[in-house]
Formats: structure tokens, C-alpha cells, sequence
């Protein structure tokens, strides 16, 4: 691999993570000349990756305006949110019977671990939850071993993680999605399909009716 494609690799992958961790925010501007300097690579590096994460869908090039994150309607968030309700639930429940101990010691841990620092009180830092729960549910398309679905969810997981975060929920919500999490491990170890189904098809409706108020809020303050 040449020096300009590695550094084309660890732009790219490095950008994904400011992004997805809420670095920038939706519609938030990304030049060129203050990427590379923040990511310690040349322009020709930064150039490529903002092509890259356009195709997946993290980005908006913006003819003689440059790039931003991308930003989402009411309308398109919801559609989203449909795409990830076919896809999601169908995963999970592909994932049941390829769920061995050490699968299910590593969700378990995750859930139990998103539970801490996610549940309401001093100790609460829902910044430490993003990585959490993306691993979690990235665990779970792995171990259905559909490559075309889990790659086609991807896309639609990227969007509404970039919106809001978990900052948006309300405490009630916040609180059935840390459950949710708890539950679909249960459903797993019992091997249960349709229940994880189920409670991944619930997870899924929580975080939309919380992503999509937000977005209205936002489209209509």
C-alpha cells in the first residue's frame, strides 16, 4: 500500500470518528486545510475522504461551497428510520443461533456496561455511550453473517447517530433503550429469534420517535 493511500485510509477512518462521535455536528462545515492540519496529513488525503464518507453517506459535497455533515428532514430521518426497521430486527434475529458464550459474554458486558454510564444520576456520561452501543450493535450484525444486509444497514445506522446522540433522549427513553439492550441479550441466550426480533424492532421505534421529534423541534422551533 502506498504512503498516500495509508494516509488516504487513516484520514478517512479518523474523520468517520469525530463525526459519528459528534465532533461535528450536522451541517457543520469541513475544510479542507483545517482537516489536514487536525488529522496530520496533506490536502490530497483529506480530499479523498470526504469522497469516501459522502458515498456512505456521512457527508455532503456542496458545489463550490465545499463539504459539510450532512443534515436530514423530518422526512428523510423517518424514512431512515424505516429502512433500519426491515434490516435491523431481521439481523438480530439471524444473529440467535450463531451467538456462542464468548458472543454472548462480550454483548452482555457491553449491555451491563452501557447501563452504567447511561442510567441517570452523577455518574451518567452519555458521550461514553456512542462507542458502547455501536459496538453492541455492530457485534450483532457481525454474528448474523449477512454481509449484504449488515452492509446496507450500516448506511442507515450512520444517520440519525450523527444527528443527535444520545443527548436527545428524554429520561424515560433513554432508560427503555438501555433495557432494550439487557433484553435482546436474554433473547439470545435463550435462543429466542423472534424475540430478539421483537425487542430490536421496540429499540428501533423508541429511538425514532425520539430522533424524530428532536428533528421537528428543530424544523419548527
Amino acid at each position: 500500500m502506498t504512503q498516500t493511500a495509508t494516509s488516504t485510509t487513516r484520514a478517512v477512518d479518523a474523520l468517520r470518528e469525530l463525526i459519528l462521535r459528534g465532533e461535528f455536528p450536522a451541517g457543520s462545515r469541513l475544510g479542507e486545510v483545517e482537516l489536514a492540519a487536525r488529522l496530520g496529513v496533506s490536502r490530497t488525503p483529506v480530499r479523498e475522504a470526504l469522497t469516501r464518507l459522502a458515498a456512505e453517506g456521512l457527508v455532503e459535497l456542496v458545489p463550490n461551497r465545499g463539504a459539510r455533515v450532512c443534515q436530514w428532514s423530518v422526512e428523510e430521518l423517518d424514512g431512515i428510520f424505516e429502512l433500519r426497521t426491515l434490516l435491523e430486527p431481521q439481523l438480530t434475529a439471524l444473529a440467535v443461533p450463531n451467538a456462542g458464550a464468548a458472543d454472548l459474554a462480550a454483548l452482555d458486558e457491553l449491555a451491563t456496561r452501557m447501563v452504567e454510564v447511561g442510567h441517570p444520576g452523577p455518574g451518567q456520561d452519555l458521550d461514553a455511550l456512542v462507542p458502547l452501543n455501536r459496538e453492541f450493535h455492530a457485534k450483532l450484525a457481525e454474528l448474523a453473517r449477512h454481509p449484504a444486509l449488515a452492509g446496507a444497514l450500516a448506511t442507515a445506522v450512520h444517520a440519525p447517530v450523527v444527528l443527535r446522540n444520545f443527548h436527545t433522549y428524554d429520561e424515560q427513553s433513554l432508560r427503555r433503550s438501555l433495557a432494550h439492550h439487557v433484553e435482546i441479550v436474554a433473547a439470545l441466550r435463550a435462543g429466542d429469534p423472534e424475540w430478539a426480533r421483537a425487542v430490536m424492532t421496540a429499540h428501533i421505534r423508541n429511538a425514532r420517535a425520539v430522533m424524530v421529534r428532536a428533528a421537528e423541534d428543530q424544523e419548527n422551533p
